[in-house]
């Protein structure tokens, strides 16, 4: 089996021309012209990334044979990705940002510990690096590993990196990282930081995005989605008993978010891993979400057309959504694409 199709750090030349090229064209696509979803994701047992499509919204069949598109041994420090997220900037390049850590790296040999450092120290799943990748076509990735320890002294101690995403902050004209951080073995919080144009590198020190009410409970694994009326909405977990999705909202893109104890999730159990994308061409969100708390795994998804009142429409597989040639999903991102980039993602991977 070979997952390493994808070429890795040779094409950076040919990603800014792409980008300029995109600027200077125009060719960053709008709603009207997309006519597919991207769904990207991993899995416990490889610690990989997969790629899925569709065309309708509901029914997703993984590319590669259901296979990994990126093997996570060849683009981590840990020799693992986890927590995918993939986001179209206004470049029309596509930006992808990961978790770097394997939690079965002892298992694989790949480390003589369970951990990358002492547990008492650090923490469970403790790491210091997350995974940069750029994109102008989906296929050509540049890719670079920034540590936190090592890009910011004051974060010697960081006891982890989790589930970082991208944004286009308009009022600052730069890209922003937003992830799940604790110092040492402390309190999971939420910050955010710039890159650099290239997507190479965290150009500011992570600053708090949102502080929970109680310093006692951790929160993680946030998503900003701008509404139609300007704001923002934050989506994150709170780890209370159990955990599970709630949503703040603020004029800001990183700061001012107001505190609402409200649950969004429609799930009994733990859940983790909100990610909030629109049916095209519709006035219709998706929330969906990691249902960690049930064997197998399986995705859980709430509709909405208002941000107020969110709609059960059940897991992959057991309601209108669903998973072809793949189980078990882990923390993903659904995009759109056009329907020209999704058949051109489909028949390289087709050909492989």
């Amino acid at each position: 089996m070979n997952w390493n199709r994808v070429l890795l750090g040779t094409v950076a030349l040919l990603s800014l021309l792409g980008l300029v090229a995109a600027q200077l064209n125009g060719a960053f696509p709008n709603e009207k012209k997309m006519g597919a979803y991207l769904f990207v994701f991993f899995t416990d047992p490889t610690h990989s990334l997969f790629m899925a499509t569709s065309r309708d919204g509901y029914t997703f069949t993984a590319v590669n044979n259901g296979q990994p598109v990126i093997a996570g041994d060849t683009i981590a420090e840990q020799r693992g990705i986890r927590d995918p997220h993939i986001y179209r900037g206004p470049d029309g390049a596509f930006y992808m940002a990961m978790t770097d850590l394997h939690l079965f790296a002892k298992q694989k040999g790949y480390r003589a510990t369970t951990w990358e450092r002492d547990e008492k120290a650090y923490g469970w799943g403790n790491n210091r690096g997350l995974v940069l990748l750029r994109s102008t076509d989906l296929l050509h990735w540049t890719h670079h590993v920034v540590r936190l320890d090592e890009a910011f002294p004051e974060l010697k101690d960081v006891g982890c990196a989790w589930a970082p995403e991208t944004v286009y902050d308009a009022a600052a004209g730069k890209m922003m990282l937003y992830f799940t951080m604790r110092l040492g073995n402390g309190r999971t919080k939420l910050y955010y930081a710039y890159t650099d144009a290239a997507f190479t590198r965290l150009t500011s020190s992570p600053k708090i995005l949102f502080e929970y009410p109680n310093p006692e409970i951790q929160v993680l694994d946030a998503d900003i989605t701008q509404l139609p009326d300007g704001r923002f909405c934050l989506m994150y977990v709170a780890q209370e008993k159990p955990g599970g999705i709630k949503m703040a909202l603020s004029d800001s893109i990183h700061s001012g978010y107001r505190y609402n104890p409200a649950w969004v999730d429609a799930e009994p159990g733990a859940c983790e891993a909100p990610n909030v994308w629109k049916r095209i061409g519709e006035k219709k969100w998706v929330l969906m979400y990691d249902v960690f708390s049930i064997q197998p795994h399986n995705f859980g998804f709430c509709q909405t057309t208002d941000f107020a009142t969110f709609n059960d429409i059940g897991h992959f597989n057991t309601g209108v959504m669903k998973a072809t040639n793949f189980t078990s999903p882990k923390h993903g991102t659904i995009i759109h694409l056009t329907a020209k980039e999704a058949d051109r993602l489909e028949r390289y991977w087709k050909k492989k």
